[in-house]
């Protein structure tokens, strides 16, 4: 199954306020694995940059200012999206911006349908723990030394690493196979913790005894359930 994880980067909280998306990165996965394939882009917001928000992200209106707008480059970012699942963490914020700037354009916003919230399934798993980014980064080992400031790639990158933890970790792609030729089984030997001496395995299997009396104790049984 392929999936995209991603992030934004905007000037503010709230599109029908006037803010502007002005960065976004994604990241694919196929699996639940990286396959290594992504989409970066910085955007003009043709505004000012509040302070507040460049502080978050350090992006300014004069570094934003030769970058293309968004209209520029939105079909290369709907051919590399295509019809994925999109993860994100607080999801409901980066689709809003997003389908903002899509609707603005007269394009079609993406279906809810396909969102996945990583912040609603970390509160689902960790009730009453800190479901930021950082806080589950520690949470899960992840290493976030290189994230002086939030970017949407590098945001997208660790999530990517965090959902993988959330869906239940590094095991998720493991599999028993069988071989559909031969079926091998190979016996380990067991040793004692202590002596490192060999200790067959132990029989699982009952005998004849033990089959005696089971049966025994359920004729004695008075109308039992599966007999109604």
């Amino acid at each position: 199954m392929r999936e995209i994880i991603f992030d934004t980067e905007t000037t503010g909280l709230d599109p029908k306020t006037g803010d502007r998306m002005v960065e976004i990165g994604c990241i694919e996965m196929v699996n639940r694995v990286l396959t290594g394939e992504s989409f970066h882009a910085y955007y003009n917001p043709e505004r000012d940059m509040p302070a507040e928000a460049e502080k978050v992200h350090g992006l300014s209106a004069s570094f934003l200012s030769d970058k293309p707008l968004f209209k520029d480059g939105a079909q290369d970012l709907l051919a590399f999206l295509g019809d994925a699942p999109l993860v994100a963490h607080n999801a409901q914020f980066d689709f809003g911006f997003l389908n903002y700037e899509l609707e603005t354009l007269g394009l079609e916003p993406v279906s809810h349908d396909r969102m996945v919230d990583t912040l609603a399934i970390a509160r689902r798993r960790h009730p009453g723990a800190k479901h930021s980014l950082d806080a589950l980064c520690s949470r899960y080992g992840v290493d976030r030394s290189h994230r002086v400031l939030h970017g949407a790639l590098l945001d997208a990158e660790l999530l990517a690493q965090v959902y993988v933890e959330l869906m239940g970790g590094r095991q998720i792609g493991l599999q028993l196979a069988a071989d559909n030729t031969q079926e091998e089984r190979v016996e380990t030997a067991v040793f004692a913790p202590k002596t490192g001496e060999y200790r067959a395995p132990r029989p699982h299997a009952a005998n004849k005894e033990e089959l005696a009396r089971h049966a025994a104790f359920l004729e004695s049984l008075d109308s039992p359930l599966w007999t109604s």
